[in-house]
């Protein structure tokens, strides 16, 4: 497939071009200062058009249009002049709504695209999308999680005009995916899709989310970041870090025995930990009633002792770094791991809660 992108230098463009190009498509770029003649050369062989150019916040509200009426008209003049049904996507706005020179440069775009789809045979899609956000996105003019992440991922104050206002947003990769989805599927006449999943947050309530992100590298609990909006929100923030924060420091808290190291506090699944001990020595000796431990051995030779505090049946378990190999701790069995093997043994840790000191929920036993 071959497929011409206005705006291909653009935030959406950019995610855009990279997904196409994974999946073997040849993309003609289209950007700010192209010659017209090159509109008319992409359209008799692309198999699609996807016209992502726009003008946001220009110096002179002319801007609006010349770039977001003008090129589109000169769009549709070199599609009627190709005279191939080519399948055009237009990226329109929500704004297309409002009374402001931009919302009306766009739905006047709308409708020179409308009337080249109920006139030819080309598939036209007009998608009026509210705020797109996520990776290589420009703060001050993307979308407001684009300032708010690149501000508090530099330690960059941010401004809230009024916290309680409402923001609808999509995430870019479900944008780049229905983009997807309908040019290889375009259908026929003018279609008006629209990008799911559409969240809806306040203004107050996304800073507090975006700032409890850089938190979580001090209290070391991780927000809820594998699905929804957290995840997207999350992926947005990070993309905006610093290479200076790309790494950070974690507390050791090291004895006689080896260290220590809590990595990562989940709020409703536990944490991840890692400890180390020294050829000989035993770690554990206790016991819980309800709390749940898994144990892989990561480095070294390691062997786990068993006892049950009720009946003092025992059981003993050895394993390596050779061999990854799960060993579970069971409520009301006291465990301890013993460092058999000749060099230092590094173990990782997950228990299925996070460490609360005023009930530990831990009792010191030998096996």
């Amino acid at each position: 497939m071959r497929v011409l992108v206005t705006g291909a230098a653009g935030f959406i463009a950019r995610n855009l071009v990279v997904r196409l190009r994974e999946s073997g498509v040849e993309v003609v770029p289209f950007v700010r200062g192209d010659a017209d003649a090159l509109l008319d050369e992409a359209l008799c062989s692309v198999d699609a058009v996807l016209h992502l150019a726009g003008e946001n916040r220009p110096v002179s509200p002319s801007a609006f249009t010349t770039v977001n009426v003008g090129l589109t008209q000169r769009l549709c003049e070199a599609t009627r002049a190709a005279n191939r049904p080519v399948p055009l996507l237009f990226a329109s706005s929500t704004q297309a709504q409002l009374e402001s020179p931009y919302g009306q440069s766009k739905l006047q775009a709308e409708q020179e695209l409308a009337e080249l789809g109920s006139t030819t045979r080309c598939p036209v899609a007009i998608y009026r999308l509210p705020g797109v956000f996520g990776k290589w996105s420009r703060p001050e003019y993307n979308s407001v999680v684009a300032t708010f992440s690149h501000n508090l991922a530099n330690d960059l104050p941010i401004r809230i005009s009024d916290p309680a206002r409402i923001v609808h947003l999509v995430y870019i990769d479900d944008v780049v995916d229905s983009f997807i989805a309908w040019i290889c599927n375009p259908g026929k006449g003018v279609q008006r899709p629209v990008v799911a999943p559409e969240y809806a947050i306040s203004l107050g309530d996304l800073a507090r989310q975006i700032e409890a992100f850089g938190e979580c590298r001090s209290s070391l609990a991780i927000e809820r970041v594998g699905t929804g909006l957290v995840r997207a929100l999350y992926a947005t923030y990070v993309s905006f870090l610093p290479a200076r924060k790309f790494g950070y420091e974690l507390p050791s808290y090291q004895d006689v025995r080896g260290v220590f190291v809590e990595m990562l506090k989940t709020p409703d699944a536990g944490q991840v930990s890692f400890f180390t001990a020294h050829p000989g020595v035993t770690r554990g000796g206790h016991y819980h009633h309800t709390k749940t431990e898994k144990f892989l051995v990561i480095r070294g030779k390691a062997e786990f002792g068993f006892r049950n505090i009720m009946t003092g049946e025992t059981h003993s378990i050895r394993t390596s770094g050779e061999q990854p190999s799960v060993v579970d701790t069971i409520p009301g069995w006291t465990h301890d791991i013993t460092n058999v093997g000749d060099e230092e043994l590094v173990v990782m840790l997950w228990a299925n809660e996070i460490f609360d000191r005023s009930r530990p929920d831990t009792t010191p036993c030998k096996v």
